[in-house]
């Protein structure tokens, strides 16, 4: 058998990776709805653009079904994500621009969660290559430490100093707008006595 059976994978995920081995169309097909999310944003925050981290997302289960007797059974998350780490590099190598709105045609938003969280992605998508890798896949796809060193390839402590350093130049980036947050917070506070 392809999969070894190993205790940090679900019963249910590993029978699925059993099947998988010997070409279980309907067993792929529930792992790719049961991570294609997760993929999708990773690949997205990588990519910044939808159409392309779509077609990374597709690669990267072709390549899963294609490779899948080479998966030794220990955390499939990680060799997932390490697949669709590899995949976006290939896809930044080969970048192109693409538009997906006219300037000025983009709906704005009244929300004020939904301007906060895209000002919190921006600057994330400010951080050096390194650091915005490993913030994403801990505090989006909520990787452990050692999944993301094997998604990586690297070292475990290279990948807690990448995430300090970018947690900590993040809290520097967003410093003004949780100054300006707080503000409005007292001053709200003050209309309400």
């Amino acid at each position: 058998m392809f999969f070894k059976k190993k205790n940090n994978i679900p019963n249910v995920e590993e029978q699925f990776l059993d099947e998988i081995a010997v070409g279980n169309a309907d067993a792929f097909q529930l792992l790719y709805h049961k991570h294609s999310q997760g993929v999708y944003r990773y690949c997205l925050k990588i990519l910044k653009n939808e159409a392309t981290a779509k077609d990374a997302l597709q690669e990267t289960f072709i390549k899963v079904y294609e490779n899948r007797e080479s998966f030794n059974g220990v955390n499939f998350k990680g060799w997932l994500f390490t697949i669709a780490r590899n995949t976006c590099m290939n896809f930044q190598r080969g970048k192109k621009e693409y538009i997906e709105y006219e300037e000025g045609t983009r709906p704005q938003y009244q929300n004020d969660d939904f301007i906060l969280r895209e000002y919190i992605q921006k600057m994330i998508d400010t951080l050096p290559d390194s650091y915005r890798e490993a913030i994403i896949l801990r505090e989006y796809e909520e990787l452990s430490y050692e999944e993301i060193s094997k998604v990586l390839d690297v070292e475990v402590n290279l990948v807690k100093v990448r995430v300090h350093r970018g947690r900590k130049i993040l809290k520097k980036l967003l410093e003004p707008v949780v100054k300006e947050i707080n503000e409005l917070w007292k001053f709200n506070i003050e209309i309400l006595r």
